[in-house]
């Protein structure tokens, strides 16, 4: 592949499962599956790992259908930090071999190191390596997918599982994926597949042949692109985050775990959830100019509000403060509340000029900002729990995994 872009799909295996394993020599070789509660109302099925699946245990399953189909089934809480940590570090393995990466998620990225091959050899000498770098530091594996476009790479990690490195060259991707289901495609979801299935068409090399004008016109501009993909013609960048479009908001909401009756209820998970907010606007140093909040009731029904807020804040107590006051004044409590989430919007870097306000005592907003600050760096270092508002010592109606593991990662920003 000499000359030509090298692109990488790394995705590690059973990534929540295989980090319990780790952790726990006791699980290695066993059906494990990482699962919510089902008294949290989060009773699916997150990670399973391969004996699990083997056994028929799907991500998304109810944990009771799953220990109905592996009756052997370990099930585990979920730990999001360690999940964070071991993923941070694979991407410092893959740094070693170039700065082109690109998160796809947490556990898979991809990288160009068309420059990087000069130095460090082939595109299946890199992965080779990579591979084995994770494994051997890290105790995890990964699949990687070798190719000259981003979505054949991506189709290369998912052909051999687990542990495994697949090469699909110019010269042999007729062979390799033309045979393959439709659905195997990037972009091809359910209903794509059903919409192609009707039209018989079956496979990637199907999409090929029915030509780039009858694609779109089935599909629309969609249509379009499937077809240059599945001809080998995705010319798609590697986008780093130098690259990556400014973060217009940030979100966190939850589902109770029982319903909330009454506005002090209510405060609690606002303030709890305002506090992930807070720090992901710290961490990338960015200001919101509004608060939305979105309202779930028992019913199912779905109510969303939102407000500008006086200045531009960072701080989790004033965008508490605005979605506290959204529902206070506009949800009437006709039925009982099942789930929140706070989103932070109009987001401006940090570094831009900011209107003050006359009115506000800009020494005591000063005081608070450091004060913030300095919980958010003790939180980072001793845990989420280590501290916290005293409001929040009373029961909160939230699955304790969830409010002691708040993902931190840029990943799980909500770009609008």
């Amino acid at each position: 592949m000499s000359g030509q872009r090298l692109i990488l799909h790394s995705d590690l295996n059973s990534f929540y499962a295989s980090v319990e394993m780790m952790l726990d020599p006791k699980l290695r070789g066993k059906a494990v599956a990482v699962c919510g509660s089902c008294e949290d109302r989060h009773g699916i099925v997150l990670a399973k790992s391969e004996p699990a699946k083997k056994a028929g245990v799907k991500t998304g399953m109810v944990n009771w259908q799953a220990k109905q189909r592996c009756p052997s089934l370990i099930i585990v809480p979920p730990q999001f930090e360690q999940y964070l940590k071991y993923s941070r570090l694979t991407r410092e393995i893959y740094q070693r071999y170039t700065d082109q990466i690109e998160p796809f998620g947490i556990d898979e990225c991809w990288l160009d190191v068309t420059d990087s091959q000069g130095l460090l050899g082939t595109g299946r000498q890199i992965a080779e390596n990579i591979r084995q770098s994770v494994c051997c530091e890290l105790g995890l594996t990964v699949s990687i997918g070798v190719s000259f476009n981003k979505v054949f790479a991506k189709l290369g990690s998912d052909l051999r599982k687990p542990d495994a490195v697949t090469v699909i060259d110019e010269d042999n991707f007729r062979q390799v994926i033309w045979q393959l289901p439709a659905n195997q495609l990037l972009f091809v979801g359910r209903a794509t597949e059903c919409k192609l299935t009707e039209q018989g068409i079956r496979t990637i090399g199907d999409i090929v042949a029915a030509g780039a004008d009858t694609m779109q016109r089935l599909l629309g501009k969609n249509g379009g692109l499937l077809w240059l993909y599945a001809s080998g013609l995705d010319q798609a960048r590697v986008v780093t985050d130098d690259l990556r479009p400014l973060v217009k908001s940030v979100s966190h909401g939850i589902t109770c775990r029982d319903d909330l009756v009454n506005n002090d209820e209510v405060w609690m998970v606002l303030l709890e959830l305002s506090q992930d907010i807070g720090h992901k606007l710290r961490l990338h140093q960015l200001y919101a100019c509004g608060v939305q909040l979105a309202v779930k009731d028992k019913l199912l029904s779905y109510r969303q509000f939102q407000a500008p807020l006086d200045v531009p804040s960072q701080s989790p107590m004033e965008i508490a403060v605005k979605a506290r006051d959204l529902f206070v004044k506009n949800y009437g409590w006709q039925n009982r509340v099942r789930a929140l989430t706070v989103r932070a919007f109009n987001l401006i870097p940090g570094s831009w000029p900011q209107q003050m306000n006359v009115f506000d005592d800009q020494r005591k907003r000063r005081q608070r900002q450091l004060l913030e600050q300095t919980m958010d760096e003790l939180r980072g270092r001793f845990g989420n729990r280590a501290i916290y508002n005293a409001v929040l010592l009373r029961e909160l109606k939230m699955a304790e995994h969830v409010i002691c593991n708040f993902s931190y990662d840029l990943n799980s920003l909500h770009i609008n």
